[in-house]
């Protein structure tokens, strides 16, 4: 499983680059922002994000982790995949996706650091990701009623964190590549 993710350093950076960009474009969107932005937004990122997860999960096909990996990557498809074929989806209903999807994700982030536990250090920064996406969906189940602008900086918030996390968890696997060449 460490090699698969050392191998696949670039995607994850990818992943927490793709995260950073969003949550800068959702920052920085006019107060105006309507419900069909925020929907082709998320539905980019997640349907980006699970497809990037696809190519992680394909590349450990056989090994341990792969059907949790898979099962992520397509939560995430899934996710987006509803937001663009469900575009008049109310504001609760595409919080309630928001706040499921990242719940499931953080989730299977998490049993994913446990099991790197043992074969890498550094690995609670792939936790540390799994529990800023836990944390975003609860608050996000517990408030569904508020504004879209709060909603809008609190995804923006949300991503901008997650990507940082696995860009310092790319670097870290970048760096673990360097030192065992033959992975």
């Amino acid at each position: 499983m460490l090699a698969v993710f050392v191998a696949n350093w670039g995607l994850l950076l990818f992943r927490g680059v793709l995260a950073l960009l969003f949550g800068i474009l959702a920052l920085l969107a006019p107060p105006i922002l309507t419900l069909t932005a925020l929907v082709a937004f998320f539905a980019a990122y997640a349907f980006m994000d699970g497809v990037l997860a696809l190519a992680v999960a394909f590349g450990m096909r056989g090994q341990r982790g792969f059907g949790i990996l898979l099962f992520g990557g397509l939560v995430s498809v899934a996710a987006g995949v509803v937001a663009v074929l469900y575009p008049a989806i109310t504001a609760v209903a595409l919080l309630a996706l928001i706040a499921a999807w990242a719940i499931v994700t953080g989730v299977i982030q998490i049993a994913v650091a446990v099991a790197l536990r043992k074969e890498i250090t550094g690995e609670w920064r792939l936790a540390l990701g799994g529990l800023l996406s836990v944390v975003f969906g609860v608050l996000i189940a517990l408030n569904p009623a508020a504004g879209a602008l709060a909603v809008v900086w609190l995804i923006g918030v949300y991503a901008l964190l997650f990507g940082i996390t696995f860009i310092v968890l790319a670097m870290r696997l970048r760096r673990v590549l360097r030192v065992i060449p033959a992975v």
